[in-house]
């Protein structure tokens, strides 16, 4: 009988000490924004129209490419970022809660290739605004978290900095119709400083 108390009280404890490290699982999320001076309608072409090329308009995408058995941007389209030519660093992602109308999507990360952070709890929300004068604003809403867990804050600056060079590589593509890659970013950046 002693032995069963002792066997229950240390399974109690077991699962007590698991649900806490679950429930500790940090989330971090942030906000980036950027008024563009181009037509909403023209950058929602790029990000929500053109969900399988971002790698035109992204300057650390290698290449990009709708998957399983996507053709077209959409509610459930997938697509494949590839961060490296071997294709051993990429993201597998798909488009949720596409809404053409309002200009948003939900951006759902459900494979990473050699990627500290964690599918079940990373995704961004990508909204286009109209604004006067033939602006437009873009906005950028991500939640995640990394394997390791310590990692997220540190993470975090730099997640921040790729997206506001991602909108920098928007508003060049929009204007130019150029590819924007990793080799000529620097001399795209200083164009828009």
């Amino acid at each position: 009988m002693k032995s069963l108390v002792m066997m229950s009280a240390i399974f109690f404890m077991v699962v007590m000490a698991t649900e806490g490290v679950n429930a500790q699982k940090k989330v971090h999320k942030f906000v980036e924004s950027k008024v563009i001076d181009i037509p909403a309608e023209k950058v929602w072409a790029i990000v929500g129209e053109d969900y399988g090329a971002i790698a035109y308009s992204h300057p650390k995408i290698i290449s990009s490419n709708y998957i399983n058995g996507t053709l077209k941007a959409g509610e459930g389209a997938e697509r494949v970022c590839n961060f490296n030519e071997k294709g051993t660093k990429f993201l597998k992602e798909k488009m949720v809660d596409y809404n053409p109308e309002k200009m948003s999507f939900t951006n759902t990360v459900y494979q990473s290739g050699r990627f500290p952070v964690d599918p079940d709890y990373t995704k961004a929300v990508y909204r286009v605004e109209p604004l006067a004068g033939g602006k437009s604003k873009i906005t950028f809403e991500m939640q995640y978290r990394t394997k390791p867990a310590f990692m997220g804050s540190m993470a975090k600056g730099s997640f921040k900095k790729l997206i506001r060079d991602y909108f920098i590589s928007i508003e060049h593509h929009a204007k130019t119709g150029e590819k924007v890659t990793k080799e000529n970013f620097r001399k795209i950046k200083k164009l828009y400083s």
